[in-house]
Formats: C-alpha cells, structure tokens, sequence
C-alpha cells in the first residue's frame, strides 16, 4: 500500500507536468496567432487573395509572413496544423481530474456540507455539466443570438456566472474552482476540435478539388478564436487558485471567480489593442488592479470555510477508518496536533498564516485520518512539511508516521 502511494503519487505528477507543457504550447501559439492576426497590414503590390502581412525578427533571423482570409488560389506543398497542442492540454487535464478528484473524491470533490452525496453522484454531477456546458455553448453560438459577438460574449459571462455559484454549491471549494476551469477549457477545447478544425478541413478540401471556399467558415472559426483568446487568462488563475484558500475556500468564492473573468477580458483588450495598434489603454490596469482589490476583500471578509471545524462531518473511507483505529494512532495525532495544526485549522495560530494551506484542517481525528496519505508522503517520506521545520518536527516522529501508516497497509 505505501509503494502504490508513492507510485500514485509521482504519476499524478507526472501527469500534472504533462498538463503545464501542453497548456504552455497551447496558450503560447494561441496568443502569438492572436498578436500575428490583429498586427497583419496591408500594402501594395500583395497576391490578390492575401489580407495582410507582418515582418518579425526573433532568434537572430527576420519572418515574412502573409495571411489569407479565406485561402491562397492553390494548395501549399507543406501545411502545419497547430490542433494537438489543444488536444493534448485538454486529455492531461482529463487524467489529472480523474487522478485527483474521482479518485480521491472523498476527500478532494465532495464535502458532506455543500452537497451531502455518494461519489457516484458527484463524478456524474461532474461529468454532465461539463459536457451539458459544450452542448448549450455551442448551441447558443449557432443560433442568430450568436451572430452578435458582443451579446454572445456577455451571455457567455453570464453563465460562467451561473457556473460559478452551481459549482461552489455543489463540490469543496477547491474542486469548484477547478471544475470551473474544466468547464470553460473543454468549450476551449471543443471550439478547436468541433468548429475551428473542421472548418479549416473544409476550406483544404475545397481548394485540393478546385473550389472556390466559402468565407463563411472562416469567420465562424475566428469568433470561436476570440472566444479562447478572451477565456485562457481566467482558465489559468482557476488552476492556480486551488493552491491558495484564500481564493476558493472562503464565502464569496463564486464572486470572486466572477471578476477573474473580467479581470481576463480587461488584461487581453489591453494586449489585443496594442498588438493591433490602436493605441495604449493604460486604464485596463487600473481597471484590473481595482478588481483585484476588490478580489482581495472579498477574501477577508467574514465568511463562512468550506468545511469549518465544527461542523465538518468527515466521511473515512475503509483504509482511513482502519488508520484511525491503530494502537499508536493516538500518539500520531499528538504529533499533528504539535507540529501541524497551528497552521492548519479554522483559525491558524502562526503568524502570517490566515487560512489553512490548501484547505487542510487537521484538527481532529477523523480530519488526521482523512489526510493520512499526504501526511505520510509529505510529513513521514519526505521532509515537505513542516516547511521548514518550522515546528521543529523530529527524525523519530517522523518515523512514528510512517510506521502508523505502513502497518495499516499491510494488514
């Protein structure tokens, strides 16, 4: 059992890793294409189909580079695709979601407190409303509502609104916010793979057959472009949030997820209308630093912990019942007590510390029990917390951890 923890361990790492690389690749070729299209200029003496060009230099040489809007008169020799990078973001992040939070949904996805139901239910919840969120999205697009970009564009807002609140009221705090980014890459993801792809197959097509293609496919495929153009920023902070409580586990968490969004919107109309040069608009930063701000308070407020310790009602799986009854489980405890939950609990007693890092409560018996496994991975198999030491934790107690533990699992 401690080998499968630690091999679980360094493959949701791993997995995770993979996760970073392909969102880098994704995000970066995303927003140079972006910058590329909205820098495109014209001038004279261009091929008759072309809509513009740029000149670059990076990496000691200069790039000339020509766009057209529809398609060039003939088929080039050598075409890249720019789709697995997208592909691939998407089917990591579905790995680490199934690593993570299905499972160890007892722990990471469901919270007795915001929606007391079986894991079944809530990997479900989890799955359709992803799926129904793609589905009513792409819906919408498709209908004449989405023929304005602008109205489409604040619907569109409007239900991540919707999201927000359904996901905080559905799942822990930090799941929420990570469903929440889930949610809004798989539309990211889909535009690529349903619309964006598709329609530019079936430009290719026309041209190897002789035809003439039909403009309309590529502007259904740019405002689906605009749509991830404007939505990565959000999708980033959602999957960083779930490392800071601050953002996910306090009372007005869906507000805050909220204003990221436009906080996204503020920081891309910035660089979109540098890159197309229209001018500087300073005030999107201040814009977003008052958001921010306001972000800021919302967290410090009084709220109410996803969780709280009194009243938590902490569901053991068989393992950690099995852990909880051990003989030497009480002077474990004494340990975590110690050298643990000053820091985390309701109300941390070390200074600077404000919430439980990570959301993690360890406060009671049935929370230490719980959170057996990152213990002994974090605290017994390696020297990760304290951080620092900062409690001054001993060799000894340290191997009382990991023997508590290994004896469990080997029953």
């Amino acid at each position: 059992m401690n080998e499968y923890a630690i091999i679980w361990e360094w493959t949701a790492f791993a997995v995770r890793w993979v996760h970073v690389i392909t969102a880098i690749a994704w995000i970066g070729s995303s927003f140079y294409f972006i910058a590329l299209d909205l820098g495109l200029r014209r001038r004279e003496g261009m091929p008759a189909k072309a809509h513009g060009e740029e000149w670059q230099v990076h990496g000691g040489g200069f790039y000339h580079i020509q766009k057209y809007l529809v398609a060039p008169d003939v088929m080039p020799e050598h075409l890249t695709w720019f789709k697995w990078e997208s592909y691939a973001t998407w089917l990591s992040g579905v790995a680490m979601m199934s690593l993570v939070y299905y499972a160890g949904a007892d722990l990471f996805l469901v919270d007795p407190n915001v929606w007391d139901v079986s894991t079944p239910v809530a990997i479900g919840a989890s799955i359709g409303s992803i799926a129904v969120g793609w589905l009513a999205y792409d819906r919408i697009c498709k209908s004449k509502f989405g023929d304005n970009n602008t109205r489409l564009m604040v619907l569109l807002y409007i239900i991540l609104v919707g999201m927000a609140w359904a996901y905080t009221h559905m799942f822990t705090g930090r799941a929420s916010f990570l469903h929440l980014g889930a949610f809004t890459a798989t539309i990211m993801t889909a535009n690529v793979f349903f619309i964006i792809i598709p329609n530019q197959r079936i430009v290719v097509a026309d041209l190897i057959a002789g035809r003439t293609p039909d403009p309309k496919y590529g502007k259904i495929a740019k405002q689906r472009s605009t749509h991830n153009n404007y939505l990565t920023l959000p999708v980033i902070f959602l999957m960083l949030s779930t490392h800071y409580p601050l953002a996910f586990a306090t009372e007005f968490n869906w507000v805050i997820a909220s204003l990221v969004f436009l906080m996204g919107v503020t920081i891309r109309h910035y660089f979109n209308t540098i890159h197309a040069r229209k001018g500087n608009p300073r005030w999107t930063w201040l814009a977003t630093a008052l958001l921010f701000i306001v972000v800021m308070w919302l967290s410090t407020v009084p709220k109410i912990l996803t969780g709280s310790s009194d009243e938590q009602k902490v569901k053991l799986s068989v393992f950690s019942t099995k852990l909880a009854a051990a003989d030497n489980f009480s002077d474990v405890s004494d340990v975590i007590l110690g050298r643990c939950s000053m820091c985390h609990s309701s109300d941390p007693g070390y200074d600077g510390i404000y919430q439980a890092p990570k959301g993690v409560l360890l406060e009671t018996g049935p929370e230490i029990a719980a959170r057996a496994r990152q213990i002994y991975l974090q605290a017994g198999r390696s020297h990760a917390m304290p951080p620092a030491n900062v409690s001054y934790m001993e060799q000894s107690e340290r191997d009382l951890i990991v023997a508590w533990f290994e004896k469990a699992a080997s029953e």
